[in-house]
């Protein structure tokens, strides 16, 4: 296997987990996130705990997206892939961010049970966390999501039907990230939740042909041997 091929496996892969992390944390994180009267409830934390740790898992693959791809999209356009390493350790740092707020839920709960005030409490540190779940995945990653999405079309890494789906999806996971911003629909929703099936299926499309067939070897050839023309010549002098 040449080293762009376990580039592309490596990069399928952890485009996979961020998605089968983040899913799992949303699903783990039902208590704390639908009842207002978690922080003051009895029982095990362990569903959020859990959920807080794969939502690390999701950031630091988040970025480890970004770092494996970055020596194969830089040979198209090294501006934008610095950009996109960027903007994915960005969203990574806001997806963590919003960890915090619920474990100090877990922490108040496990200490201040029916102190006067705690359910406010609660419920301003899971808005917190939904607040960071709008800047993150979906401001964010609708605008890192067109740079990727752009430089795949050009260069024709894979098929051009899977970029594509990003410049669609992008574009429209951040309009709708906006829309929620500013009050057009709730920010968990049916609208929400369509909104963001292209950038998904971008993703989910763009893991699975890395990992099956990698980098088409013609576009890849390509690129090659434009980073070598581009070289500077060394002088004999």
């Amino acid at each position: 296997m040449t080293s762009t091929r376990r580039t592309a496996v490596l990069a399928g892969v952890l485009f996979l987990i961020t998605h089968v992390t983040s899913v799992a944390a949303l699903a783990l994180y039902g208590p704390v996130l639908n009842h207002a009267d978690y922080i003051v409830g009895a029982g095990p934390d362990t569903s959020v705990l859990l959920g807080a740790f794969l939502e690390v898992v999701l950031a630091l693959a988040v970025v480890g997206t970004a770092v494996a791809l970055f020596p194969v999209v830089k040979r198209q356009n090294e501006g934008v892939a610095l950009g996109y390493v960027g903007l994915r350790t960005l969203e990574a740092g806001v997806v963590a961010l919003g960890v915090v707020p619920l474990l100090a839920v877990v922490t108040l709960r496990q200490n201040l049970t029916r102190a006067a005030g705690a359910v406010t409490v609660g419920k301003a540190l899971v808005a917190f966390h939904n607040w960071t779940f709008l800047v993150g995945p979906s401001l964010v990653l609708g605008t890192n999501t067109v740079l990727l999405a752009s430089v795949l079309y050009r260069s024709g890494l894979v098929p051009r039907f899977i970029p594509v789906l990003g410049l669609v999806g992008g574009p429209l996971v951040f309009a709708s990230g906006a829309a929620q911003l500013f009050g057009g629909y709730p920010q968990f929703s049916v609208w929400a939740a369509v909104t963001a099936v292209p950038v998904f299926a971008w993703e989910i499309c763009l893991a699975v042909y890395l990992i099956v067939r990698g980098f088409r070897p013609s576009a890849t050839a390509r690129l090659h041997a434009a980073a070598a023309a581009a070289r500077p010549v060394p002088s004999r002098g």
